[in-house]
């Protein structure tokens, strides 16, 4: 979640947790189309240097049904070289394609690539913690998999399971508003789950986490 989507989002808390800057470029309510179409990775690009790192993340606004209308958010359903058309836009991409685009957009400029999975709305929202991954997530681990200065990290599991650690009274407390949106503890809890995401991966940004390793929430997955 972003600045913009009626919450606080996990990335203005990364900060917090490493000791290089971080420059949040999130917001909300976007897609990896809308993201794309609206020339936000391009400025991404832009401002990017060699050996810099670049988290990549969506899924929240990219599923749906591109009729009967297209919100223009949503995304050509496939995994792979699929195009949609509708009255509102002519080739859109599938997820995958977009975060094909970006990643070797970025590493191409020696960057390197970190595609997140989607994190969870509420799994306590019914009452009984329930929690799958979805489809983006097997999408960003397979766009991960194809760059050599790419990593997966799955934030979706990371963050449920310590949701479920922590319970419905508590989690519910971290979604005032919604099923989705995070308070401020929350979206702090959000990127811990991350940190500790980062600290289990081959990923050289983890040399940049100021936190012990005992105090960062989670296990490896």
């Amino acid at each position: 979640m972003a600045p913009e989507g009626g919450g606080s989002g996990w990335g203005e808390y990364l900060q917090y947790s490493l000791s290089t800057t971080v420059d949040n470029r999130a917001i909300g309510g976007r897609s990896a189309r809308s993201y794309t179409r609206e020339g936000r990775f391009d400025d991404v690009a832009s401002n990017l240097v060699a050996g810099d790192f670049v988290v990549i993340e969506f899924g929240h606004n990219d599923g749906g049904s591109l009729t009967p209308t297209d919100n223009g958010r949503t995304d050509c359903p496939g995994d792979g070289d699929e195009v949609c058309n509708t009255d509102v836009e002519s080739g859109i991409l599938t997820y995958v394609a977009y975060l094909e685009n970006a990643a070797r957009k970025f590493t191409d400029l020696g960057a390197y690539v970190i595609v997140s999975s989607p994190t969870p709305n509420n799994p306590w929202e019914t009452g009984v913690f329930t929690y799958a991954p979805n489809r983006f997530t097997g999408y960003s681990e397979m766009v991960a998999n194809e760059f050599e200065n790419a990593i997966f990290i799955d934030h979706g599991q990371l963050v449920a399971n310590e949701f479920e650690r922590l319970g419905a009274g508590t989690v519910d407390t971290y979604f005032p508003n919604d099923h989705t949106h995070t308070s401020s503890e929350g979206a702090d809890v959000v990127a811990q789950a991350f940190v500790r995401g980062l600290l289990c991966s081959d990923s050289t940004l983890a040399q940049y986490v100021t936190n012990s390793t005992s105090s960062v929430i989670g296990s490896c997955l």
